[in-house]
C-alpha cells in the first residue's frame, strides 16, 4: 500500500503531466490581432486600452472621430477579446470588413450593452445569431479570419474478407482412468 507521501508525489506527477491552459493574451498581441478591424493600430491601441481601464475609446480614420466609454467598467484581456471577436463577427455578418469608426463604435457598444445587462458571452454570441465557440476558433485556426475548406478523408481501403477456418478435426476421446 502507498504512503501518504507516495500518493501526494504520485498525484503530483499525474497533475504535471497534464497540459496547461493557454496563457491570456496580453495588450500587444490583442491590439496586432484587432488593427485591422479597428483600422490602425492607433485606434486598436485606444480600444483594448479603453477596454481594459474602463476609460474612454477615441477611434479616428481620415476626418471621422468617435469617441465612447465602455458601460463595463474594467474588463480583463479574455473579455476583450470576446468582445472585439463578437464585435468583428457582428460587423463581417452584415459584409462591413473595413468598418468605419462609426460602425465600429456602433458593434462594440450593442456587445458591452449586452455584457453590462448581465449577459454571459455564449447568450450575447447566441443573440447575434453565432456560436461563442465557432467564432473563437475561427479567429484562432487562421489569424487572416478566412478559412480554408475541409478536404474529405480519403476513403478506407476495402478489407477483403477473411477465408472461412477450416474445421477443427474432433478430439479423440480419453480413456478412462482405472480406479
Amino acid at each position: 500500500m502507498l504512503s501518504r507521501k507516495g500518493l501526494i508525489a504520485l498525484a503530483g506527477a499525474a497533475l504535471a503531466a497534464l497540459p496547461l491552459a493557454a496563457p491570456a493574451e496580453n495588450q500587444e498581441q490583442l491590439v496586432e490581432k484587432y488593427a485591422v478591424l479597428a483600422g490602425s493600430k492607433q485606434n486598436a491601441t485606444s480600444l483594448v486600452t479603453g477596454l481594459r481601464d474602463g476609460k474612454q475609446v477615441k477611434l479616428t480614420k481620415g476626418g471621422a472621430t468617435e469617441t465612447f466609454t465602455p458601460p463595463t467598467g474594467k474588463m480583463g484581456y479574455g473579455n476583450i477579446d470576446n468582445a472585439l471577436a463578437l464585435a468583428q463577427a457582428s460587423l463581417e455578418k452584415r459584409g462591413i470588413t473595413r468598418p468605419t469608426p462609426a460602425q465600429l463604435e456602433a458593434s462594440v457598444m450593442e456587445i458591452l450593452k449586452m455584457r453590462a445587462d448581465g449577459m454571459g458571452w455564449g447568450q450575447i454570441a447566441d443573440a447575434k445569431g453565432f456560436k461563442l465557440g465557432e467564432v473563437k476558433r475561427s479567429d484562432k485556426a487562421d489569424p487572416r479570419g478566412t478559412r480554408p475548406d475541409r478536404v474529405a478523408k480519403a476513403e478506407r481501403p476495402h478489407k477483403p474478407e477473411r477465408p472461412e477456418k477450416p474445421e477443427r478435426p474432433e478430439k479423440p476421446e480419453r480413456p478412462e482412468k482405472p480406479r
